[in-house]
Parts: C-alpha cells; sequence; structure tokens
C-alpha cells in the first residue's frame, strides 16, 4: 500500500484539530506520513521568541501531533526550504502560504488547511486539499464567571487577587472577586483558552498583536494580554460594556437636538476614562442611521456596541491614514474616530472633516476646554472652528458642558486698544450663549483665556477700580509726575488726566511708552491734557499721510515745542515737536483715526503752543 503524505499549513496546526483527529482516529491512517513545512516552524518559533501566544499554541500543537504519531506508527517529517528574510516580510502579502503550496506539489502531498482560501488557491494550482472548518464552539470562557450585569471589567495579574469594577460609567467601585491570589498557571489556562478559539472565525479580531501585548476584540468582550516584556507581570483585562443607551436617555434640550441633525458636523465627545464616552458615540451613530445616514466608524480596537448597518473599520496596514481614501470611496455622511490620541490621528480627522465628511471624534480630557487645547499645535488656530463645531463633555455617565466654536476678529476681552484687534476663536456656552473663553494667537504663543475671570475682575475693578481707587491709586501713580494732577473718570475703562503743559511730554515719554505702561499698570484707558487747553500761540504747519501714519510738519524754530492739536476748536492731544520739526501719528490710533477724518472732512485743524 502506497503511503499517503499530508502537508500542514499554519492555521490548522493554531487551530489545535490535527491532534484531536489523530486520537479520534477521524483521519490518518497507520501508512501516513506528515509532513511539517520548516517554514511553518520557522513562522511558529519567531512568534513564540516575540511572546506571541499563537506561537506558543502552534509549538505545542506540533509537540502533541509528534506524541500521537508515535504512538500509532504515523511518519512525522519537516522537509522543505527555511523562509528568508524577504519571505518574512512578506508572509502577511502570502509568500509563507506559496513556500507551503510548493512543497506538497512537490511532495504529491494532500494539504491541510484550516483557510479557505490556502484552499482555494492549492485546488487552483492542481493540489489535492482538505480544508478544515473549526467546528468547536465554546460556550463560555472561564472568566465569564466573574462578570455579572453590572460589571464593567475584571482585572486579572499575577499574584494579586482577582478585582473588578462594578456598576456604571463614572459611577462604578472596585472590588474584589475572591480570596484566591491569581497564579501564573491560571492566567495560562485562560489565555490558552482565548487562543485557542479560532482566531479566523470573523466575531475574533486581533486588534494589536506585538511583543508582550495582545489585544483582542471577541464580540462584546474586549481582552487585553500583557506579558513581559512589556509588562512586569502577566496580566488579562476584560472589558465590556453594560449599558446601551439611546440618544433619547440623555434628555438633550431641544436646541441641542436640532444642532446634532442640523449644524453639528465637527464633533467632539470628550471626558475622563470611564465617564461614558463611548456609550453617547454609539448612540450617536445609532441615531443618525435612524435618521438615514451612512455612519462608518475609525476605531482599534473595534468594541463600539453599533447598528448592524454601521461598519467598523480598523487601522488600514497598520495606519488610520491609509484608510482615508477608502473611507472617501464609500461616500459616509459620519465617521465616528474612537478614539484621537497621536498626532496623526488628528490630521486625519481634520482632513476628513475638510474633505466634507460629518466627524465624531472621541477624545480623553480633563475638562471641556482641555479638548480644545489638544488640537492646537496639531492643527492651525484658525482652522479649528472650521473642523470643530461642538463640543460635548461626559462626567459620571451625563453630559455636563458643551460647547460652540465660533471664528471671529475683534479686540480679546481685556484689552483696550482698537488696533489689537486680531483674529480669535471663541469658545461660548452652548445653552445659554455665553463666552467662555478666548483663544489667539499673542506674540509667537496661541493663548487660552477664561473670558469669566476677566469679565468677574473687570466688574470689580470697574466699580472698585474706577470709583475707589480711582481718585488714590491713579493720584498714586500720577504724583510722581505731576501731585496737582486733576483726575476725570470717562467710562469704566478710561480716564482724563489734566496736568501741567510741561509736564505732558513727561507722562507720555518717548513713543508714548511712559503712558502705555501706565496703561497696563492701571487696566485703563488714559487721555492726557493740559490744564489750561488755551495756548498763547497758534503756529503754522503743513499735514499729510505717510503709510501708516499722519506726518504734522512746524517750521524748525518749533522744535521741541510742546503744542496743543485741535480740531474745530476742540482739544484733541498734547504732543513735542520732535527733532526733525515732526509730528507723527499712527493712523490705527484714536487720535489719528480722528485727524484723518478731520482731513477727509476739510475740518479746521489747528496747532498751538505757549512759545
Amino acid at each position: 500500500m502506497s503511503t499517503k503524505k499530508y502537508v500542514l499549513d499554519t492555521s490548522v496546526i493554531i487551530d489545535k484539530e490535527i491532534s484531536k483527529m489523530l486520537q479520534t482516529g477521524k483521519m490518518l491512517v497507520e501508512n501516513s506520513e506528515i509532513i511539517i513545512p520548516r517554514a511553518v516552524l520557522d513562522e511558529l518559533q519567531a512568534q513564540a521568541s516575540t511572546n506571541r501566544d499563537q506561537g506558543l499554541v502552534g509549538l505545542q500543537e506540533i509537540h502533541e501531533i509528534r506524541d500521537v504519531c508515535n504512538k500509532k506508527g504515523i511518519k512525522i517529517n519537516f522537509s522543505g526550504e527555511r523562509p528568508d528574510y524577504d519571505d518574512i516580510l512578506l508572509a502577511k502579502h502570502g509568500r509563507i502560504d506559496s513556500i507551503i503550496n510548493e512543497l506538497a506539489f512537490k511532495e504529491n502531498a494532500i494539504l491541510i488547511t484550516g483557510d479557505y482560501v490556502q484552499h482555494l488557491a492549492a485546488l487552483a494550482q492542481g493540489i489535492d486539499s482538505i480544508f478544515i472548518k473549526y467546528n468547536n464552539k465554546i460556550t463560555h470562557f472561564k472568566f465569564e464567571k466573574f462578570f455579572s450585569d453590572k460589571t464593567m471589567s475584571i482585572h486579572l495579574k499575577e499574584g494579586v487577587y482577582p478585582y473588578a469594577k462594578i456598576g456604571s460609567p463614572g459611577k462604578f467601585e472596585l472590588k474584589r472577586l475572591d480570596e484566591k491570589i491569581i497564579t501564573n498557571e491560571y492566567l495560562k489556562e485562560i489565555i490558552k483558552e482565548i487562543y485557542e478559539y479560532n482566531p479566523l472565525n470573523t466575531n475574533k479580531f486581533y486588534e494589536i498583536n506585538r511583543e508582550g501585548a495582545t489585544v483582542i476584540q471577541y464580540e462584546k468582550y474586549r481582552i487585553t494580554i500583557t506579558k513581559s516584556p512589556f509588562s512586569d507581570t502577566t496580566e488579562i483585562t476584560i472589558v465590556r460594556p453594560i449599558v446601551h443607551l439611546s440618544l433619547d436617555d440623555y434628555n438633550l434640550s431641544e436646541k441641542l437636538l436640532k444642532r446634532l441633525e442640523e449644524k453639528a458636523e465637527g464633533i467632539v465627545i470628550a471626558g475622563p476614562p470611564g465617564s461614558g464616552k463611548s456609550t453617547i458615540a454609539s448612540s450617536l451613530a445609532e441615531y443618525y442611521t435612524t435618521k438615514g445616514k451612512i455612519v462608518k466608524t475609525f476605531e482599534s480596537p473595534r468594541d463600539l456596541q453599533v447598528p448592524k448597518e454601521v461598519t467598523q473599520y480598523s487601522p488600514l496596514e497598520g495606519s488610520f491614514e491609509n484608510a482615508v481614501d477608502l473611507l472617501l470611496l464609500v461616500r459616509p455622511d459620519y465617521t465616528i474616530f474612537d478614539e484621537i490620541r497621536r498626532i496623526k490621528d488628528f490630521t486625519v480627522y481634520a482632513d476628513l472633516r475638510l474633505s466634507g465628511v460629518g466627524m465624531i471624534g472621541v477624545i480623553h480630557a480633563n475638562s471641556p476646554i482641555d479638548a480644545v487645547q489638544r488640537f492646537i499645535g496639531k492643527i492651525e488656530l484658525g482652522m479649528i472652528p472650521h473642523i470643530i463645531d461642538t463640543i460635548i463633555f461626559l462626567k459620571d455617565g451625563n453630559i455636563n458642558k458643551v460647547y460652540e466654536l465660533k471664528l471671529t476678529v475683534k479686540v480679546p476681552s481685556g484689552m483696550v486698544e482698537e488696533d489689537l484687534a486680531r483674529p480669535l476663536v471663541e469658545i461660548l456656552d452652548f445653552e445659554n450663549g455665553e463666552l467662555e473663553y478666548e483663544i489667539y494667537t499673542y506674540g509667537e504663543e496661541n493663548i487660552v483665556v477664561p473670558v469669566n475671570e476677566i469679565v468677574e475682575k473687570k466688574k470689580t475693578n470697574t466699580s472698585n477700580h474706577i470709583t475707589k481707587l480711582a481718585e488714590s491709586k491713579i493720584k498714586d501713580v500720577v504724583r510722581r509726575f505731576d501731585p496737582t494732577a486733576d483726575i476725570e473718570i470717562i467710562s469704566d475703562n478710561k480716564v482724563r488726566i489734566k496736568v501741567g503743559k510741561e509736564i505732558i511730554p513727561k507722562i507720555i515719554g518717548r513713543s508714548g511708552s511712559t503712558v502705555s505702561e501706565l496703561e497696563s499698570l492701571l487696566g485703563l484707558r488714559i487721555d492726557i491734557e493740559p490744564k489750561t487747553p488755551t495756548l498763547e500761540k497758534e503756529i503754522d504747519f503743513q499735514i499729510n499721510e505717510s503709510g501708516s501714519s499722519i506726518i504734522i510738519t512746524a517750521d524748525k524754530k518749533e522744535i521741541g515745542s510742546n503744542v496743543g492739536i485741535y480740531i474745530n476748536n476742540e482739544f484733541l492731544l498734547s504732543s513735542q515737536i520732535g527733532r526733525k520739526s515732526r509730528i507723527k501719528v499712527d493712523k490705527r490710533s484714536e487720535y489719528g483715526k480722528k485727524l484723518l477724518n478731520a482731513i477727509l472732512t476739510s475740518s479746521n485743524i489747528r496747532l498751538k503752543t505757549s512759545r
């Protein structure tokens, strides 16, 4: 009788089906030969050496196959070429599978595989192949005994007691589950059970599989396994969502519901860990689906509980950037990005939003404003309101705050000069419309300013600063220039100081430096006038525009003279004629604007001096 040869591929070894069939006699008779490709052995050894459990499971299975074969008189050999470095790099593109098929063809053997694509490829090449569909349905895992209806997550670590978070997002407590300390052997049993469950099953996804760290999404469970060298000891954390809420359960105001339906397309859901961000993200996915919208998700791991109509995408070839082009081809109305952490994630969110896709981003933040600050520096400040229009902040499972973002041009709160107007981002409380923060560029820095503090300070300073302190505080400051100065309160943020005409140049300072320092110190706008505005002598001058300035030129003999400038007999300002026999006034200043208007309307402009 001729010997039948069977070549095993990686998938069927990891599934641990062959050892079971050998033991039960369902397949492979005594006059058979099992061939394990060296490429498979090298692949499993490489995985095991980096602490990947698939490699360990596969090597254990080969050991069991050898034991059964020795007992039943079945030959077992290792054959075929070893993969080189390029083969290893191309493994995920089918290079190792190709080597296995070539060996089966060369040996005139039957390929046994649990990979349907591998099975079809073998048949296409004229290779006999047996496809083994994994039928061992695990009804429950060992770890499931730790879960109750209110268990959010369980934490199993070698050398400590098992613990669980019991409750709901924001309202949970950590409880000890057993009085027995978790051993490494017990954790190995759980890990083996998790890995032996068919990894090709469509309900089970390996989201992360690196040296010392594995994340598996199996239906409702997110399983995180860490080992040395990544962690000091073996630990398993299993998270399960226990709350499913619809948007109606959040008791949103009609105003917010209308915004979510009609205007909000750049939404950020923020909050600390365990605050219920993913829960409301799932609720929004369901809400937009019921409104007839096409919804997709970007997730790693894919653990959002969303309707079947919603497709959940993971990183394409390790990157969400690679998935952007594909996502645009499927034309979604909304995409939920859970979670935004790395710089590239912020770029992808912005790119999709500016492409016209409605975006819902989930981000960790301790306060509502922190969610905006995490975008600053990664995206140009002026673009942020075009990318984010609504921030929903969660705390203890409830919506704690909703912000609206707007871009405007104005003088920042707390500043008084009109020429300090600049583009800034306003952050408003969505429900009452109150301005709470302003973000703008000051020098080379992006500044986030809490407007409420400025307003409160201004209220305090206005009544006390102007009424009570103005008389004493301002006099204290001005006393060093003119002890007899007169102070007149014009408005909440403006005063007029009248001093002797010979004092005016001193209090103004070079290029207005002294008066600017006083304005900054007092938090007020200061107008300076002479005590006796009527001057004895009117002088001739010429006035014209030059760039951003208005230039008043007098005779050279007037150099150094203190003069008053009048428009239609009303005093405007005092100044000193400089060394070039001229006075320079910035057109953007209040005085400059009044002078420019006087020139355009042919008003009567005069210069007077006491000389």
